[in-house]
């Protein structure tokens, strides 16, 4: 969720793709030190096979992927409708965003009830039904978690907001003002302060983001058992996974002391710092996830990437793997976040390196180029004009699939879908880009122009625009009023007139997902980048005891002749996307087309 929100709440406005350099010569990745916690019961072997490893997994963003009874609004009946579509493409494993009851001031994220389903989604009966023909398919739910906060309709703030002698006060954060003025200058992710006076009590309650979602008080022990016996509920249900959102802000700074200027450019990461965070996670594990199947995965935004071992150490029994940040956020203007700045290749390639080696012996990650919180990677680190489109979704699902990590596809990446082409404020449904054009434009700070070019190409809502299943009116998504807007392209890009054709982005993914499940170098194999400072090709190895490979993608749309190392030479072609003359066996160079990639077995 913080990605989630802050990609527009501060508008971290990602880059649209651009023209790389020529080739540079090679530099030596620095490794990152670590210092996990030992405990003598855990095997301290190499990669530990695992379901989760070993799984892709597919994002589904209910509200957008297929509606069935026409209110424009996707549904679980709709995620159901298309379960083969999924088992089809090779997918283990889904994740879907919040499904809770909702007033939806953040779509979803704001919950009013934990043990029941938004309404716009359907019944606890559609949910069971999920499981269980998810189940038939040998296929695996993980459900989204949120208990950095609730909704402010929530009955635990209700009765909180009630009163201060009530049991619930003590759920969340009240402070009396300083000054005549909030109790601290803490800034809240969605613009303004991070405090809310209630009118009632004269005092402030805490949200890191909306107003809507006051902050849960983790310190109080009741909190916590009340939320174990949530996650409980779901995991009792046949819940594989659970993807927690900002787990890292769950713990507070005690007594809440202002931020320095500096901690305020950073506010993102220093709400990472609370002291109890790794006890709380720990606690978690012991008295929940350790008694179930299941896999855990954090959302680590805001934490330094050399800290992010500290979640997924095996040995320390917190989470299993970490949704981090550094990556996707690569084009962010460290001196205004809402503006973007232009990315290479070696900083995108020098970022998967850090964090490949600070996951080492122990960690493990999750790999993503795109989610509901950012733009369509094709339109971000790729070039979605039509000549381009194609070759480039391609070639970044190469990447997406051959990395020391566990791949998460966003719904639609997989047809190679878009960003939209917003023309004004008024077609933005984010409260984060509004919250942002409130704080920005409307105090004159920023342009009406400047603004919305930056959000055009970086706006959460290019993400959430309705699925396209096919060239029908509404993309097939839905007989009603889309909830949000339809792309104008989904005409020319949708699912049915990609099912059949060998040739499009959908069987690429298709084709590199049986790659992932039948080569177990491409899951456990050691990641080794064979040019940090190349901003042209970007060619890594994947090595497991003697099965070796090469993986090699063009990020330049015009050809290039790649030398390889001395030591290594072509043994193969695994697959290919983009090429135009075949490799000969033993081959120590290769002439790559524009957007081509490829894996290789090595001799």
């Amino acid at each position: 969720m913080l990605n989630r929100r802050l990609t527009s709440a501060i508008a971290p406005f990602f880059a649209v793709a651009m023209s790389f350099s020529s080739l540079q010569t090679v530099s030596a990745a620095t490794p990152v030190s670590t210092t996990p916690v030992s405990q003598d019961n855990i095997q301290k072997s190499e990669q530990l096979p695992a379901w989760w490893k070993q799984a892709v997994f597919y994002q589904i963003y209910p509200r957008s992927f297929k509606n069935t009874n026409g209110s424009g609004v996707g549904d679980i009946n709709g995620i159901i409708e298309k379960l083969d579509y999924l088992k089809n493409l090779g997918i283990d494993a889904i994740w879907i965003n919040p499904h809770y009851a909702s007033p939806n001031k953040d779509n979803g994220y704001d919950i009013s009830d934990y043990q029941d389903i938004m309404k716009e989604y359907g019944t606890m009966e559609d949910f069971d039904r999920l499981i269980s023909e998810m189940k038939k398919r040998n296929m695996r739910l993980m459900v989204d978690v949120v208990i950095n906060h609730t909704s402010d309709q929530h009955p635990w703030f209700i009765q909180s907001q009630s009163g201060k002698d009530n049991p619930y006060r003590d759920y969340y954060f009240w402070k009396d003002g300083k000054d005549g003025k909030e109790p601290n200058n803490y800034p809240s992710f969605f613009g303004g302060s991070a405090w809310e006076k209630d009118a009632k009590s004269d005092q402030y309650y805490l949200h890191y983001f909306a107003k809507q979602q006051p902050d849960l008080n983790w310190d109080n022990p009741k909190v916590r058992q009340d939320l174990y016996k949530m996650l409980k509920f779901w995991l009792d249900k046949g819940v594989s996974g659970m993807r927690i959102d900002t787990v890292a802000t769950i713990s507070k700074i005690p007594e809440f002391p202002d931020l320095s200027e500096n901690q305020k450019k950073d506010f993102d990461e220093a709400y990472t710092q609370g002291p109890n965070l790794h006890k709380y996670i720990h606690e978690m594990n012991k008295e929940v996830f350790s008694h179930y199947d299941v896999v855990t995965a954090g959302e680590i935004f805001g934490v330094p990437a050399t800290d992010s071992i500290r979640f997924t150490d095996r040995r320390r029994e917190e989470l299993n793997m970490a949704f981090t940040f550094d990556l996707i956020r690569i084009d962010v203007d460290p001196k205004a976040k809402w503006r973007r700045t232009d990315w290479t290749l070696s900083k995108f390639r020098q970022t998967v390196n850090t964090s490949d080696k600070t996951a080492g012996q122990y960690g493990w990650n999750a790999f993503f180029l795109d989610n509901h919180d950012n733009p369509r990677v094709v339109s971000h680190f790729g070039d979605d004009r039509p000549k381009w489109r194609v070759p480039s979704a391609k070639a970044l699902a190469t990447v997406i699939l051959t990395q020391r990590a566990t791949p998460f596809i966003y719904q639609g990446t997989e047809l190679g879908m878009t960003n939209y082409p917003f023309k004004s404020i008024d077609d933005f449904d984010d409260i984060g880009v509004k919250g942002s054009w409130k704080d920005l434009v409307e105090t004159g700070q920023v342009s009406k122009e400047e603004f919305l070019k930056a959000a055009r190409v970086t706006s959460r809502d290019n993400a959430r625009t309705p699925f396209q299943w096919d060239a029908t009116e509404n993309a097939g998504f839905t007989t009603g009023k889309p909830w949000l807007k339809v792309n104008p392209n989904y005409k020319e890009i949708n699912a049915a007139s990609q099912i059949n054709d060998p040739d499009s982005v959908l069987n690429y993914y298709r084709k590199l997902i049986q790659l992932r499940h039948d080569i177990p170098a491409l899951t456990y194999g050691e990641y080794h980048d064979l040019d940090l400072n190349n901003d042209t090709v970007y060619a890594y190895t994947r090595i497991d005891g003697n099965e070796k490979y090469l993986v090699i993608v063009n990020f330049k749309e015009n050809s290039v002749n790649y030398k390889l190392p001395e030591d290594i030479s072509i043994q193969s072609t695994v697959v290919e996307s983009n090429a135009k003359s075949p490799i000969e066996q033993n081959a120590t160079s290769i002439k790559l087309a524009p957007w081509q990639s490829g894996i290789y077995k090595l001799n």
